[in-house]
């Protein structure tokens, strides 16, 4: 089998395809054979030394990599349900970046009919980063306003959809004129380009009693003001920094990570008894293992899929021998969608 394996933190030129054994499966697990390899922010964070919990689960080297389609070609004991040449598409805590993986079969789902290997390797980890922040830490309901920012992104737009799907209003916020479009097309209700709008203004003009839901991956740039426009019992959620890394390079700049840790505001747990607020914030990595979870998420989110109420997002396709191309496309943070390795 090839994976591409980094061996230390650093930029691109980390990224390097070897030749390894192909995996056995062990009982309860099977071997896929990948046709499409989803690319998500966090594997340029891995690949920087950044990520906790790649330090935490795996150590150097380490193969990135959340997320897959192929086709079964091995099975372990123990694997009920699944078939050889069946194809599926699922999750992994880091690896992913391989020709072939072995994986516990409660990560393994049917691939939806009518799509392609490239939609379903894009699908699991935003829509299971979305279903997770809307649904299991927040309760929403028909009619609540939700704020989105990256809406345009890859969980910004399966964010938008979920929220959507559950009866609510989405204003998106986006950071260029080329994603306008792209949020309007998730389902957004209003979309602010940051750009042309004064955000500040155009949050209390939407929504002057404040918003039920803020998600918000930004970090020191706009947590502080998410949680402002957060309405009384509203719910911040947390699920990233992106605004502590420079946009365009492939280092960490320290001085900047430091300076905008320094600005992260840490929120007081009085001032949100007092007023009603709430904030949260999660890592998806901890969560695959939970079987049951990740079963009732993906039974919602597929049930949704066949009722045409979300769909696949806007994709780019990359050679898997080209990597260093779908992480510098992540880093502009000009990309919309996602980005998908093909083997």
């Amino acid at each position: 089998m090839r994976a591409i394996q980094i061996a230390r933190a650093g930029g691109h030129e980390q990224l390097r395809v070897v030749e390894l054994p192909c995996p056995e499966p062990a009982p309860g697990q099977a071997r896929v054979e990948t046709r499409a390899i989803g690319v998500n922010y966090a594997d340029c964070i891995v690949r920087m030394g950044l990520y906790a919990s790649a330090k935490e689960y795996v150590g150097w080297p380490i193969t990135p990599g959340f997320e897959f389609s192929g086709t079964i070609d091995a099975l372990g004991e123990q694997t009920q349900g699944l078939a050889l040449g069946q194809d599926v598409f699922g999750v992994t805590r880091f690896g992913g970046y391989a020709t072939q993986l072995a994986v516990p079969a409660h990560q393994l789902f049917a691939l939806p009919r009518g799509w392609s290997h490239a939609q379903a390797a894009s699908f699991p980890t935003v829509f299971l980063t979305a279903w997770y922040a809307l649904r299991e830490l927040c309760k929403l309901r028909p009619g609540m306003r939700i704020l989105i920012h990256s809406a345009a992104g890859g969980v910004g737009c399966a964010a938008t959809q979920v929220a959507v799907a559950c009866g609510c209003e989405v204003v998106a916020v986006v950071g260029a004129p080329h994603k306008v479009q792209v949020a309007r097309a998730s389902g957004a209700a209003h979309v602010i380009d940051r750009t042309e709008e004064r955000l500040e203004t155009a949050l209390a003009a939407l929504a002057p009693k404040g918003f039920d839901v803020v998600l918000d991956p930004n970090g020191p740039d706009t947590l502080a003001q998410s949680y402002r426009h957060l309405g009384p019992g509203g719910r911040l959620i947390v699920y990233g920094f992106h605004t502590l890394m420079s946009r365009g390079k492939d280092r960490p700049n320290y001085l900047k990570l430091l300076m905008g840790y320094l600005r992260t505001p840490r929120f007081n747990p009085f001032d949100m008894n007092q007023h009603n607020k709430a904030v949260l914030g999660f890592n998806l990595s901890y969560l695959f293992e939970r079987g049951p979870l990740l079963a009732e998420a993906m039974s919602e989110l597929m049930f949704w899929v066949d009722a045409g109420k979300i769909w696949p997002l806007p994709l780019t396709e990359v050679s898997f021998d080209d990597a260093a191309r779908a992480h510098l496309a992540l880093e502009s943070g000009q990309s919309v969608g996602k980005l998908v390795l093909i083997p």
